[in-house]
């Protein structure tokens, strides 16, 4: 059963510390935290799938199985919002209190066994982390919005263009319109 606290703190306490002892858990828990990237990410609450085995080893308990998510976000380059599915696979050694491993390992190499609970959210976080895209897209092959008027491209129009004058000349075009101006003018 999940812990009061983190619903992704898992009881082992009936596992037992024999080895070869084996135990089961699947269930659907709300993630405790934003899990993810800037632009692409698990939220806060939404059902955190986990389908896993814990097995009790020598030096502690060993979690393996997997882990899936709806994840939230937007296109890196029109900024649309976006939504799919996230899928890792977790095998992650939790060391016993007062074990070799744990004696022989830095604290941050290796998980722990705590109160008889073993905490998989740094795991998870860093699995998601290293499975969602950098920079997701609505499409694979999303034009992203125009850099004048920051319409998305994939909904302008065909040819949507803006006629831009190089800045270097643009105090002449201002002349050449004066002076165009002036001389209709000037011949009446």
């Amino acid at each position: 059963m999940a812990g009061t606290r983190n619903p992704l703190a898992i009881d082992i306490s009936r596992l037992g510390r024999r080895p070869g002892s084996l135990m089961t858990y699947t269930e659907e828990v709300p993630s405790p935290s934003r899990i993810g990237l800037d632009l692409l990410a698990i939220e806060v609450g939404a059902p955190v799938e986990l389908d896993l085995q814990l097995q009790s080893v020598s030096e502690g308990v060993l979690v393996t199985g997997s882990v899936s998510a709806p994840t939230a976000g937007e296109c890196s380059r029109c900024l649309t919002p976006i939504s799919g599915h996230v899928d890792i696979d977790v095998t992650e050694l939790f060391a016993y209190p007062d074990s070799t491993t744990e004696a022989t390992t830095e604290e941050d190499e290796v998980g722990h066994v705590v109160d008889d609970m073993v905490n998989l959210e740094q795991t998870i976080v860093d699995g998601i982390g290293l499975s969602l895209p950098f920079s997701p897209l609505c499409t694979p092959d999303c034009a992203g919005l125009c850099p004048d008027c920051g319409v998305r491209l994939a909904e302008a129009e065909p040819g949507h263009q803006h006629d831009k004058i190089d800045p270097r000349w643009a105090k002449l075009a201002a002349m050449r319109s004066a002076e165009d101006g002036d001389a209709p003018g000037a011949g009446s």
